[in-house]
């Protein structure tokens, strides 16, 4: 599904990423861990063709995602990597509903045929009642479920989490790696998640460890 090889990223004369080599397997959980400063992030930004390596070649499902650009890029991205974040960036002026519309509409469906999918998730996640509610209506938790199905929404191949229960208390946490670890039992969805919490990243179905811009 994922293969990367030979990633190298420097800032400035700073280097962060001195030659990674990784790969993910179709419905796989890994989890990447290392210190602050190991490069996990920068990496999975990588990954996510958030950004580009200095070095290397990234590929997913045989694309090598670090030669496209430009509207190609923006398109293979919208369409085969979901992205979840610590911080859930959901737009506070818009409904749940629309928050998790948002990466369809990008992505030219109909309204109709974003919210018929929204609403399947909504139902996934139990949280149809909270359709109309705005972000600051809802708790933290819930939250960041919506940013779950924010980034499910177009049926991607993969999604990335950087830290995505770092923002939460160790029951929602726990909670929302449990909601991966179902939705890899179930729909076989890949996940690469960045995390500080060794604890939780057991629950994956492989352990990276990061030290020094290397995997260990």
């Amino acid at each position: 599904m994922l293969k990367a090889t030979g990633i190298k990223k420097a800032y400035g004369s700073l280097p962060i990423l001195k030659g990674v080599d990784i790969e993910v397997a179709k419905g796989e959980i890994v989890s990447i861990v290392g210190a602050s400063g190991a490069g996990k992030s920068t990496l999975l930004h990588i990954l996510g063709s958030l950004d580009k390596p200095d070095e290397g070649v990234v590929e997913l499902k045989g694309t090598k995602v670090n030669k496209l650009s430009g509207d190609l890029l923006s398109v293979f991205r919208n369409q085969n990597i979901g992205f979840i974040f610590q911080f859930h960036h959901l737009l506070p002026e818009f409904t749940a509903l629309e928050n998790i519309c948002i990466p369809a509409f990008i992505a030219k469906k109909s309204k109709k045929e974003a919210e018929l999918r929204a609403f399947e998730l909504l139902d996934l996640l139990g949280l149809r009642d909270r359709a109309d509610h705005k972000p600051n209506q809802l708790s933290g938790g819930e939250q960041q479920r919506i940013a779950v199905a924010r980034a499910l929404i177009n049926n991607p191949a993969i999604i990335l989490a950087d830290e995505p229960s770092g923002n939460l208390d160790s029951a929602n946490a726990k909670a929302l790696h449990q909601l991966f670890v179902n939705l890899r039992d179930n729909f076989k969805q890949t996940f690469v998640i960045v995390t500080h919490n060794e604890d939780l990243a057991t629950m994956s179905d492989r352990v990276v460890t990061m030290k020094d811009g290397l995997v260990v």
